[in-house]
């Protein structure tokens, strides 16, 4: 009875797999094909899967707090904040609400922490509360901490390449190239955070905002004053007609002399800055050595 059965559940298998390869195994040969010959088209779920944790979990989540955070940002907190983040060049790509939402994130986190680690802290109620409420203050500060140190860190970069970049300028503008072939040279050949601030301006001039306005943007998003010294010489002799060659071999020399100069004024500030750590670290220990031994035998003496 069992052979029989197993018999006729093969037979059914079979005539299935039969079936099934005749009225659909054409088919599946073409779509082999195809995927071979074009790529295979992944789903939206291996798609989702293929992300990060960081987009799959934690920016859902982002996105909720974004419309909370929504109420505390009025429009003109929104713009200030909004022209910080381009002047760090848009660090994780986040918007104003964005970076908003992380800051509740890391106000929160702090004394959250502290509740978490409240059975390894021995200390009154009052300094519990003092203690979240500094958690909760720093948590709020870090984010602008940061984008601060991004903010500067892009400036000092900007201000190390500008002459060099404006070197690479006047010798494609002297070699016959215009202004605009020069600026594509340049974020052809270069790299950082200048390139990417040419580029943009490349890109809205092709948009079809004037060339003008496209570099004066660039000089308000950046607030580097030497870059804004040179886009207001370049705009000034597009107006009154002087060849941008001359300009930008002055513009070059000025801005590598103030280069030399912020290097001079730097060196010149190192040794201050050394006195801070030289009284605080070094001198007491060079007192303790050379009057240890004296304090130790006049002590002595006086004991005696």
């Amino acid at each position: 009875m069992q052979l029989i059965l197993a018999s006729i559940f093969m037979g059914s298998l079979l005539l299935f797999l039969s079936l099934y390869h005749m009225l659909f195994g054409q088919k599946i040969e073409i779509s082999k094909r195809a995927v071979e010959v074009m790529g295979r088209k992944s789903s939206i779920r291996e798609k989702e899967l293929s992300q990060s944790i960081g987009k799959r979990v934690f920016r859902p989540v982002l996105n909720r707090l974004v419309k909370l955070s929504s109420h505390l940002l009025p429009s003109e907190k929104e713009a200030l904040l909004n022209r910080k983040i381009a002047a760090a060049g848009k660090p994780g790509g986040h918007s104003p609400r964005e970076f908003m939402a992380i800051k509740l994130i890391f106000a929160v986190s702090g004394p959250g922490l502290l509740i978490l680690a409240d059975t390894f802290l021995s200390i009154n109620f009052n300094q519990y509360l003092l203690l979240l409420a500094a958690a909760a203050l720093g948590g709020w500060k870090i984010p602008d901490f940061y984008l601060f140190q991004k903010i500067s860190e892009r400036k000092n970069e900007i201000e190390k390449s500008l002459p060099d970049v404006l070197d690479l300028i006047t010798v494609s503008v002297e070699a016959g190239t215009g202004f605009d072939g020069a600026l594509l040279k340049v974020v052809e050949k270069g790299k950082g955070a200048l390139s990417a601030e040419f580029y943009i301006v490349l890109q809205e001039c092709k948009m079809g905002k004037n060339r003008k306005d496209a570099l004066r943007d660039m000089a308000d998003r950046v607030g580097v004053d030497d870059l804004s010294s040179f886009v207001g010489s370049i705009i000034m002799a597009e107006q009154l007609g002087i060849g941008i060659g001359n300009v930008m071999r002055l513009q070059s020399d000025q801005m590598r002399r103030k280069r030399r100069q912020r290097a001079e004024e730097t060196a010149m500030k190192a040794p201050v800055k050394m006195l801070v750590p030289m009284v605080t670290c070094i001198f007491p220990s060079i007192f303790v050595v050379l009057l240890g031994p004296a304090a130790i035998s006049i002590y002595n003496t006086f004991a005696i």
